[in-house]
């Protein structure tokens, strides 16, 4: 029983900080600009629900599904750094809208689009970081009841990310759509460059592989 409550709690403290949704929170807030109440908490709850499900069938499916098409952690890094760095760069391109000058289109478009999976789901609630740590804990797991325990960790993950990102709505409310639009070409330059990271990341975990080293040792050896 010691080993269940264990991990739920190791579940929380790893995935937490690289979900982090306090810092995620002002990207919420830009990328939910404009919508109403009701239809930003409905994106939250579904993209939590998402978070949840992507992260349980990792760890349930990950390891197999990974092996068989053959994806390795950097390539992961690195396709989830490639959408991070789009996501970003169209908000930083962004032109301004027209929603504030009253244009129904627009208006009507905006009410349709859905974040709730792309970009809030992943990968910013699930990104490529949280993913792998996931896909490390099916080393831990010993039988079914660990495997529970670990969801259990990932729910609890979720609930928190809920209430922290639920709470950001007041903030919209407080400091207006003139700030939001400022707030967003901010984030979006944020989000590019994270994303830029991931990818370099992604090349420095291909790089320092050992195999590739040991590979590169070999070629020069031939030669």
């Amino acid at each position: 029983m010691n080993h269940f409550w264990e991990l739920i709690l190791g579940t929380v403290i790893a995935l937490l900080p690289l979900i982090n949704p306090l810092a995620s929170a002002p990207t919420f807030l830009a990328i939910t600009d404009g919508d109403t109440q009701a239809r930003r908490l409905q994106q939250l709850r579904n993209a939590c629900l998402y978070m949840v499900v992507i992260l349980v069938s990792f760890l349930i499916g990950g390891t197999f599904i990974m092996g068989f098409f053959g994806i390795s952690i950097p390539g992961l890094r690195i396709a989830g750094g490639l959408l991070v760095a789009g996501i970003g760069s169209a908000m930083l391109m962004e032109s301004p809208r027209d929603v504030r000058e009253g244009n129904p289109a627009e208006r009507e478009a905006r009410a349709k689009r859905d974040v709730s999976f792309t970009p809030l789901a992943m990968p910013m609630l699930s990104g490529p970081g949280s993913i792998a740590v996931t896909i490390g804990f099916t080393s831990l797991a010993r039988r079914w009841t660990d495997y529970v325990a670990i969801i259990l960790g990932i729910v609890v993950v979720a609930i928190i990310a809920y209430v922290t990102l639920r709470l950001s709505e007041r903030v919209v409310r407080v400091i207006g759509l003139n700030v939001m639009q400022a707030v967003s070409k901010v984030m979006g330059f944020l989000i590019l460059c994270i994303g830029i990271q991931f990818v370099v990341n992604g090349v420095l975990g291909i790089a320092t592989d050992p195999e590739v080293i040991r590979a590169i040792h070999d070629a020069l050896r031939v030669q």
